[in-house]
């Protein structure tokens, strides 16, 4: 009887619940790994920040600053993605709750504005519009709109970065670099600087990898 029923109405409120939980588990497990890949790209990225500002390469360290700011904003942003994920989990379990009185789920504006913001990021994107399909048919949300799905984070980030250059070479030079008009006059020239060619190497390795991961 349960097959037939499965079979006319499909799965239950439970086994849809369930299912949606283990997707939520398995997308903020990958989250963790995008983090601590980010983390372990921008550690060794602020290394190289010092080295080239120790060695007076401060266009090379501003290029490089930026793109652990761009990092250190993508680190927040994916935390607050898998706090939202794990939002959705205790959204969709009160849900069942309800369920078991009712005989259904019901309709949540909360769980459909968390998923909107989740479609939003790429590492995530394609399993949370599926999962956004399921709940709609399943009476869970409306169909998303167009334009909320719109990705503006990128935009965002970078007219917000070069407000914090400075304040990320101060604090990665101990007040060596990033004091406005200060540069060339407080930054000490060594007597053995680092080659043009080596210093691009160096930070363009660091930037690419950065850039690798921000962009995956």
């Amino acid at each position: 009887m349960q097959t037939i029923n499965r079979f006319l109405y499909g799965p239950t409120p439970e086994e849809r619940v369930r299912t949606w939980q283990g997707k939520l588990r398995t997308e903020s497990r990958q989250l963790d790994r995008e983090m601590r890949q980010l983390e372990a790209a921008t550690a060794k990225a602020r290394t190289t920040v010092k080295q080239l500002a120790t060695k007076g390469d401060v266009k090379s360290a501003r290029i490089l600053a930026k793109e652990v700011v761009r990092s250190n904003k993508q680190k927040d942003r994916l935390s607050v993605s898998k706090a939202r994920l794990g939002s959705i989990g205790t959204q969709l379990q009160q849900q069942l709750a309800m369920a078991k009185v009712t005989g259904s789920l019901q309709k949540s504006t909360e769980i459909m504005k968390l998923s909107n913001s989740l479609v939003k990021l790429p590492q995530i994107s394609q399993a949370m519009r599926e999962m956004s399909m399921e709940m709609t048919k399943a009476g869970i949300m409306e169909e998303m709109l167009g334009d909320m799905l719109q990705m503006d984070e990128e935009e965002e980030i970078e007219e917000e970065a070069d407000a914090e250059v400075d304040k990320v070479l101060f604090d990665l030079t101990n007040g060596k670099l990033g004091l406005a008009g200060s540069v060339g006059t407080e930054l000490p020239t060594p007597q053995d600087q680092l080659e043009d060619d080596e210093a691009e190497r160096v930070m363009e390795e660091a930037r690419k990898q950065l850039n690798g991961l921000l962009s995956g």
